[in-house]
């Protein structure tokens, strides 16, 4: 610890630089006096890690506090009892008529809230990854500015959302790079690399926020990078060209990339379409590791990796600091050897620190609290929409309601690259991986969560069942809610010749735009309703009891109005209700041993 990274290291704890303000109620930080530093750095500068994007050393010339908190009040003329010279945080002030010891007295040396104020943190760890909240206490105006200095950020190039609301569900990239930054490092990814996508998660936070998946995208994955607008340092933007089938890693770093470029790619490779972005080194898993008091993971057999340098016997171990990022960074020794099998490796790991920052024991702790938000904010680098402690804590809110028993790690399906003799990539395995893309995109969790959606779900399905009417029998009116033009014509084609629902009609476009395309039908249409579902492949949730219209004929029928969604005459609209076969998962709150 640094004293709160301006010059006065000593040991200095910073739970002991916390006292309460009788006047207010509430703790503040309290540096001790020391002697009048000579300039030092800011927080980080551009050489610091070597990040793309980062920003470029501040100098400050520091005089104990005072400089640390940019001088921001001019200290009045020193009173018995009162701070010394250079803290420019308020002393604590009697109240009338108290005696000064009574004020001394509640000057208590490790502060314990009286409430916990925004503690629930989580955050993403990463040299493998990067998964963590943030929490601050906000009892401290100075405190709250240092640790906005510790955050580096960079443009999103208008690949995310920008945003992110309570009312919607949440997308957000973590990437782990091997790029050598950091002290102790040298022997740890590709010498003079720029760094690569070396470990990319995508997280989905229910629009409920009762449950969320973590996607976990294979590096040596073959896929098509599209060209990425991005922001040069002198403020221009630059199109970098894209790449059709390489690998996936090469998203970020490789070409001048930076992480809206991976952003972009997740995108096209999914359909999803992400708010924001974190980026970790391999400091993080240290840092982070250790602000939590080590991790605890399970061996199934022993573990000696001369590349990754883990040496671990059979069983159960808590680990921290250079231990930790061994344990993520091991592939030869677990598994089959590979990439794929480090994943596994990786996501019981995150599950472990899930249920570590989950725990009262770190919560509750304001010592914990505060090593962990000073690691976490020098830890990450976050998009530019995200790079306040206010912002990222409102975001840490949202992704810290869910249940980490309702937390599911999978595994985009995949299958050696047919085009090669000798096994190096993966490409997707379909159509596995597109309805596992599918689940995610509409929202369906991939555990068992016990909610009233679920009455609402048998609700859906059970009007598919029953007596379905012949084909030629359906009555219904096409409407174009949303989809690519000409979209109605199309499918009223297709209906009349091959399907044999003659008795359909376009009727132009709806008054109003639908993300998700609709059969509304009155309460006798019901098994015209299930007959055309199964044509068209739709789900029981597209299935709208109602009214019945009356047609060109004017007789009865059924409305079919094409969303958003629609993808083309005979494109099912079904969204799997299962995890596919063959889809690698676990959840975060299951311990398992790696293998």
């Amino acid at each position: 610890m640094d004293a709160q990274g301006r010059g006065r290291a000593d040991d200095i704890d910073p739970a002991d630089q916390w006292v309460l303000n009788p006047n207010t109620g509430e703790y503040e930080l309290r540096l001790a006096p020391s002697a009048a530093q000579s300039s030092v750095p800011g927080p980080r500068g551009s050489g610091d890690r070597g990040t793309t994007g980062r920003r470029g050393t501040t100098g400050r010339g520091t005089t104990g506090a005072a400089g640390a908190a940019g001088a921001r009040r001019t200290a009045p003329a020193r009173r018995p009892g009162a701070a010394a010279p250079g803290d420019d945080a308020p002393s604590p002030r009697r109240r009338a008529g108290a005696p000064a010891e009574a004020a001394a007295g509640r000057r208590g040396r490790r502060p314990v809230p009286k409430k916990a104020k925004g503690k629930k943190v989580l955050m993403w760890t990463g040299g493998s990854l990067a998964f963590v909240l943030i929490a601050a206490s906000g009892a401290a105006y100075l405190y709250y500015e240092h640790l906005n200095n510790n955050i580096t950020s960079v443009s999103d190039d208008g690949a995310g959302t920008g945003g992110f609301s309570k009312d919607r569900a949440i997308n957000i990239l973590l990437i782990g790079t091997d790029k050598r930054t950091g002290k102790g490092n040298e022997g740890y990814g590709d010498k003079d690399s720029a760094g690569h996508a070396d470990t990319t998660l995508v997280l989905h936070v229910a629009k409920d926020r009762s449950n969320a998946t973590v996607l976990s995208i294979p590096r040596d994955l073959i896929t098509d990078i599209p060209d990425c607008p991005t922001t040069q340092e002198d403020g221009t933007e630059k199109i970098i060209p894209g790449q059709q089938r390489t690998r996936f890693n090469n998203s970020l770093g490789q070409e001048e990339r930076t992480p809206s470029c991976t952003m972009r790619t997740i995108t096209e490779l999914t359909g999803l379409k992400m708010d924001h972005f974190m980026v970790a080194d391999f400091n993080a898993v240290k840092t982070l590791t250790s602000a939590v008091g080590g991790v605890d993971v399970c061996l199934a057999k022993d573990i000696k990796d001369k590349d990754s340098k883990l040496d671990l016997p059979k069983g159960e171990h808590t680990i921290e600091g250079e231990e930790a990022l061994a344990f993520v960074r091991t592939r030869h020794s677990v598994g089959f050897g590979g990439d794929l099998s480090r994943i596994e490796l990786q996501q019981q790991f995150l599950g472990s620190m899930m249920r570590k920052l989950k725990s009262n024991d770190t919560l509750t702790s304001p010592q914990k609290m505060i090593k962990l938000a000073e690691a976490g904010t020098k830890a990450l680098t976050v998009d530019s929409q995200i790079s306040t402690i206010k912002k990222l804590a409102d975001l840490g809110a949202e992704l810290g309601k869910f249940d980490t028993k309702n937390l599911t790690f999978a595994t985009v399906p995949v299958v050696d690259n047919p085009a090669e003799k000798v096994k190096a990539t993966v490409v997707l395995k379909e159509p596995q991986a597109q309805q596992l893309f599918a689940m995610v995109r509409d929202d369906v969790s991939l555990t068992d969560v016990k909610q009233q959606k679920k009455k609402e779900k048998a609700a859906e399905a059970a009007r598919l069942k029953g007596t379905k009417a012949q084909a030629s029998e359906v009555r219904v009116r096409i409407l174009n809610g949303g989809a690519v033009a000409g979209s109605a014509q199309e499918t009223l084609s297709w209906l009349q010749v091959q399907e044999g629902v003659t008795k359909s009609e376009n009727a132009g476009n709806a008054e109003q735009p639908l993300a998700k395309t609709t059969l509304e039908y009155g309460p006798d249409q019901a098994d015209q309703a299930r007959r055309l579902a199964e044509i068209m492949g739709l789900s029981g949730a597209a299935m709208k009891p109602g009214e019945s219209v009356t047609n060109a004929q004017g007789v009865p029928a059924m409305t079919l109005t094409l969303g958003k969604d629609f993808e083309g005459a005979g494109v099912p609209l079904t969204t799997p209700a299962k995890v596919p076969e063959d889809v690698q998962k676990a959840t975060a709150d299951k311990v398992e041993c790696a293998k």
